[in-house]
């Protein structure tokens, strides 16, 4: 019988149905796999479903019965697609899950920031608003988003859901060009003028060897308008020492981050310092994960798997 190990049932919310592939199998899954579990649990199997237990070459070799990943993420940098194809192993993700929930978070982390909704609910926690005598009080910045600039870092569908919520707002959408790369057409803004230009700036890019630290502190030092800095995409994008310092120099005017490079965080992320902060916001990688994101998400999983028996994969990578 077919062997589908799960590794890491907890990533996916409690509130997920997790239905199950149409073909008679065996279904193992463990609530999260540690590296050095990841062979073991993968001994036999025929299917492996992972979001971020990494499958790397170097167990693939003691995998002979493997015949195909499912990816419970778009994001594929936890498998080595590239070993995969040449042992013949088909590898799939889920696209397309996102389009609603990464832009709401988005903008959440935006509208929050930008009208400074914590500075102002710590303000009126600690009675500021009794001791003000007036109606309302003035400690923090509030600005609006119409006529503003929005520079979005990454042109797939987030990026451009994202650019269709800021137009509904009122702000200009500026895509900017790759870095160091020239001639994408008129579409794109290029690089170095986004940063310059923009308010806020938002990151959909994908984690590649060129977008590793891509915003570091040349680059907040050529944002004249102190933007807003936004990464609902993935941890390494940005140099977060850079960001910190960036900040405390007044570089930029607030940081909403979703991903960080190391999740968990380690105790010595510098985001960590700066978290009491009414301009700064941090969430636990949670944009994607609406209930009815997983829930999509979780069926592409198992389409994945049902089209692989049948012999029609979808979504292979490679």
């Amino acid at each position: 019988m077919i062997k589908i190990v799960f590794l890491d049932r907890g990533t996916i919310g409690p509130s997920v149905t997790i239905n199950r592939p149409s073909f008679a199998h065996q279904w193992v899954e463990h609530d999260a796999s540690a590296p050095e579990q990841v062979a073991e649990r993968l001994a036999g199997a025929t299917i492996a479903v992972t979001n971020k237990a990494p499958i790397r070459e170097d167990i693939l070799d003691g995998l002979p019965d493997l015949k195909m990943i499912s990816i419970a993420a778009t994001g594929y940098d936890v498998v080595d697609v590239a070993a995969c194809v040449v042992r013949g192993i088909v590898v799939s993700n889920v696209r397309g899950y996102a389009v609603n929930t990464v832009p709401e978070h988005t903008f959440s982390l935006i509208l929050a920031l930008r009208r400074s909704i914590l500075g102002y609910k710590q303000d009126v926690i600690d009675g500021e608003w009794e001791k003000s005598g007036q109606f309302c009080f003035f400690t923090h910045s509030i600005r609006d988003l119409a006529g503003s600039t929005l520079g979005i870092f990454g042109e797939g569908a987030l990026g451009q859901s994202v650019a269709a919520l800021g137009k509904a707002f009122g702000m200009r959408t500026r895509f900017a060009a790759h870095k160091g790369v020239e001639g994408l057409g008129p579409l794109y803004t290029p690089f170095d003028e986004v940063l310059e230009t923009a308010d806020v700036i938002t990151l959909h890019a994908p984690l590649t060897p060129a977008t590793r630290n891509m915003i570091a502190m040349p680059e907040f030092r050529r944002m004249r308008r102190r933007p807003l800095i936004i990464n609902t995409a993935r941890g390494g994008l940005v140099h977060e020492g850079d960001l910190v310092t960036a900040l405390e120099e007044g570089l930029i005017s607030g940081i909403g981050f979703d991903v960080l490079t190391a999740e968990p965080p380690v105790s010595d992320n510098p985001l960590l310092k700066v978290l009491h902060r009414p301009d700064v916001i941090v969430t636990p990688h949670v944009a994607w994960s609406s209930e009815e994101a997983m829930q999509t998400l979780w069926d592409q999983v198992i389409e994945h798997i049902d089209n692989f028996h049948n012999g029609t994969p979808s979504n292979a990578l490679g």
